[in-house]
């Protein structure tokens, strides 16, 4: 039988190496996207771009209304995105939401029989999100066999994060050998609205040097 697994995909570097990974690694995708009321939409349409590349047996796009919440500088306009390094958590972390995306996840997992969720967090070359860390992980999958059926009844699931102790050069070499097309990738925190990057954002400064110390080209395009 085809082995299935939900990949979380949000259309930028990391989420698209880890779907060429599961590819690779034989499984039957099933590509998961979120709208959950980020800053602009050129990254869900890196995402469907992806699904299509990677032929997806199914991708579902789920509209949350965490920008109604607030409280990040993803979903808040009023907070501005910032260029410089600081010291903690940032303001671009958003509350709760891989807690949030994972068990939306392990829901659709549990229905299709998908026993292994893929997630692209990193613990190296990251903003220091809370919920990128090994620790995190380790808990949702244990809560994951805990809460349901399937974990009960079926054996249980696994949090497959491939990324996690890797820098970025190394994923994108990975990526690279991979033949991942990283110029359909978005992962600007506020790309415009052709997926242009603005190239001062935390997270395009991390895709910059990692495209550097992989002497990998960068096919990112930057906003004029």
């Amino acid at each position: 039988m085809t082995k299935k697994a939900v990949i979380l995909v949000s259309g930028g570097l990391d989420s698209a190496t880890v779907l060429a990974i599961a590819k690779e690694q034989g499984y039957e995708c099933y590509a998961l996207s979120f709208d959950y009321g980020q800053r602009h939409n050129s990254e869900l349409e890196a995402a469907s771009r992806l699904a299509k590349t990677y032929k997806v047996a199914d991708h579902k796009i789920i509209q949350l209304g965490m920008g109604e919440f607030g409280g990040s500088a993803l979903t808040d306009d009023e907070i501005n995105v910032p260029t410089e390094h600081g010291s903690g958590i940032p303001v671009t972390y958003v509350p709760a939401r891989n807690t949030v995306f994972l068990s939306i996840a392990l829901g659709w997992a549990e229905v299709i029989e998908a026993w292994d969720i893929f997630i692209g967090v990193n613990a190296v070359d990251y903003s220091g999100y809370p919920d990128c860390r090994p620790e995190f992980i380790d808990a949702f999958e244990n809560l994951a066999n805990l809460a349901t059926k399937a974990g009960v009844e079926e054996g249980g699931f696994k949090i497959h994060t491939p990324l996690i102790n890797l820098s970025k050069a190394q994923i994108i070499q990975k990526g690279d050998a991979l033949n991942v097309d990283y110029s359909a990738t978005v992962s600007c925190y506020q790309a415009n609205v052709n997926g242009e990057a603005c190239g001062e954002c935390e997270s395009c400064r991390l895709r910059q040097q990692g495209f550097n110390k992989a002497k990998v080209e960068d096919p990112t395009r930057y906003m004029s």
